[in-house]
């Protein structure tokens, strides 16, 4: 367990380094280059140290809980999913640049087909009271010379586990986005040497947004399923800034008639 910090001679510690950085900021205008050149070096440390600390405190601290798979989901579901990405923190928070086939973790890919990336992403804490995943996903889209930009979610293994033409996969999302876009998912289910689409538009801006694949129709060989993925494709993302704040899964049995 790490001691704590909180002696008489911690704080005494504390003050002065605190004082000393005051004092370098207030008089950064006049100092000498070559101390100034130092002081840039052990501030670039700091600040990396003071960042880590900051984000780990967030995610400790911070509502929801790291780790949550809570949601609602149908009476009945038999099978529940939040990306792991939405669930908790990854070891490179931010990607600039960011380059078609870029992986986030081991369950999501980003794919475009800019001839030069003006594309950022972030994740972020997630700390409204009525979020209920741990953390977001927020691109910074500039200029964007190309014609598509997607967000390739893979299923895990379990997601055909008892996969038949019965069932209603349901897709609940918040996204925001600053100017107009369009948003469209994308469901691939790979049955054989054959992938079966099914596409259907989500609403951006409204909490809880949710859409329904019902796989009766479906062209699926239920005896050959293979991998599951979901495109999240964003239609004309130029000049935007888009946050998936949650997205999550489920899958239940179609009411008999």
């Amino acid at each position: 367990m790490a001691k704590g910090s909180d002696s008489f001679f911690d704080k005494l510690a504390q003050g002065r380094v605190s004082n000393r950085w005051a004092t370098a900021a207030a008089s950064a205008e006049e100092t000498e280059l070559s101390r100034l050149r130092k002081q840039r070096e052990e501030a670039k440390s700091l600040q990396n140290h003071l960042t880590n600390l900051l984000h780990v405190a967030d995610g400790r601290l911070a509502l929801p809980r790291i780790g949550s798979n809570s949601f609602p989901r149908p009476s009945g579901s038999l099978w529940a999913w939040r990306p792991q990405i939405w669930r908790g923190p990854l070891s490179k928070q931010g990607v600039a640049s960011v380059q078609s086939k870029t992986k986030l973790g081991d369950e999501v890919r980003v794919f475009h087909d800019c001839t030069a990336s003006e594309i950022t992403l972030r994740q972020i804490r997630n700390t409204r009271e009525g979020d209920l995943a741990p953390f977001g996903l927020k691109f910074d889209v500039f200029n964007f010379n190309g014609s598509f930009l997607s967000l390739v979610l893979d299923f895990p293994s379990d997601a055909t586990e008892g996969l038949t033409r019965r069932h209603i996969l349901r897709v609940s999302s918040f996204i925001e986005a600053e100017s107009s876009l369009e948003v469209f998912l994308r469901l691939n289910i790979k049955n054989g040497p054959n992938t079966e689409q099914l596409v259907q538009e989500l609403t951006v801006n409204k909490e809880d947004a949710m859409v329904e694949f019902d796989l009766a129709y479906a062209d699926l060989n239920e005896k050959r399923l293979g991998d599951v993925w979901m495109d999240l494709i964003f239609e004309n993302p130029k000049m935007n800034q888009i946050v998936v704040r949650d997205i999550t899964f489920c899958r239940y049995p179609r009411a008999e008639l």
